[in-house]
């Protein structure tokens, strides 16, 4: 199975919604996850799902790990990354 990651600082616009991203990558067969610490705890939640996404609490300047496995992992890692550099 390919695998693809990469270390992002969130950065999004006030406009954005989590949401959003979460509808923009459901047309990816790869399940994209997305991996934080929080309180000293390690989380890693499915991006596909709402929620995991409540859940996760992200903020700008936050560093994440953005991972995504399947046959076009690398193509919704590449969307996934887009939405947290915008």
């Amino acid at each position: 199975m390919k695998r693809a990651a990469q270390e992002v600082t969130v950065n999004i616009r006030e406009d954005q919604t989590i949401t959003e991203l979460s509808a923009s990558l459901q047309p990816y067969r790869a399940d994209v996850y997305i991996e934080k610490m929080s309180r000293g705890s390690h989380m890693k939640v499915n991006v596909k799902s709402f929620l995991g996404l409540v859940t996760i609490h992200l903020e700008n300047g936050d560093t994440i790990t953005v991972s995504a496995e399947g046959e076009d992992a690398d193509q919704a890692l590449e969307e996934a990354v887009r939405f947290f550099a915008s």
